[in-house]
């Protein structure tokens, strides 16, 4: 009995000490297999949520440069809508149309931008984990790059002779500010699929630390009564044996 208090003593001052219950498998072996198997996956998901923050940070770059060219179309259509007046004079559509010269050469250098090495407008949709079993879905794509961002704004066929006193330039560019709007639309539609999928992953993560907390972590009142318990044992098994072994040298003394 004592030898059983002892260890129940060792094993209750274990758990305080580690704050776990599970420091050997014999203690609870499937309880340890199955929270063994929660905290691999909790890691993986933690590295879920490190690739979808990137792909986060790669979208919000994506949208940043395309606001941009945004705002540069909506400079170019005034600059052709100023074009249109009768009574500019040629030395002034010419400064006119130094600007939007500039900002088309703007909107193609845009079109070249990466985020680490990664082309942000090479028209393909990046593969992107959205859980622990290596699952993926794809970024809307934007293919506004650098041999096409002329297709992309509507200058195809015309780049070199597109200037701010063509013809119909003003609808032209009136349907370049339609495109960039739905790659932003598409662009915007990607933020919030990866924040919602961050979310997601968060609150599973949530729930499996919360389900190995219930498996692995001591019970600090209960263990504490136990060790308690135990204590006392041990200590008033070993006055017993003590008083046990006083026995025999009593009656060794009624032989005498």
């Amino acid at each position: 009995m004592l030898s059983e208090s002892s260890s129940r003593l060792n094993q209750s001052l274990s758990r305080l000490a580690s704050g776990s219950r599970l420091n050997s498998p014999n203690e609870d072996a499937a309880g340890m297999a199955v929270s063994t198997k929660f905290d691999a996956q909790i890691s993986r998901n933690k590295s879920v949520q490190n690739n979808l923050t990137g792909a986060l940070s790669y979208s919000q770059t994506q949208d940043g440069f395309l606001g941009k060219v945004s705002k540069a179309l909506d400079r170019m259509s005034e600059l052709a809508t100023l074009a249109l007046d009768v009574t500019k004079s040629s030395s002034d559509k010419d400064n006119y149309e130094t600007e939007f010269t500039d900002l088309k050469a703007y909107i193609s250098d845009i079109g070249t931008k990466n985020f680490n090495g990664v082309s942000l407008f090479h028209g393909t949709g990046l593969a992107v984990t959205k859980d622990s079993d290596v699952g993926t879905w794809s970024l809307n794509a934007s293919n506004l790059n650098g041999s096409d961002v002329q297709t992309i704004v509507g200058f195809a066929g015309q780049v070199s002779a597109f200037a701010a006193t063509s013809a119909n330039a003003v609808a032209t560019l009136k349907t370049a500010i339609e495109a960039v709007a739905t790659h932003r639309a598409k662009v915007g539609a990607n933020i919030q699929r990866l924040q919602f999928t961050q979310e997601q992953v968060s609150i599973l993560n949530e729930n499996l630390a919360a389900s190995v907390s219930r498996i692995k972590d001591v019970d600090v009142a209960e263990e504490s009564t136990q060790y308690a318990r135990y204590n006392i044992l041990v200590q008033s098994g070993t006055a017993m044996l003590a008083q046990a072994n006083l026995l025999p040298q009593n009656a060794l003394r009624l032989l005498q």
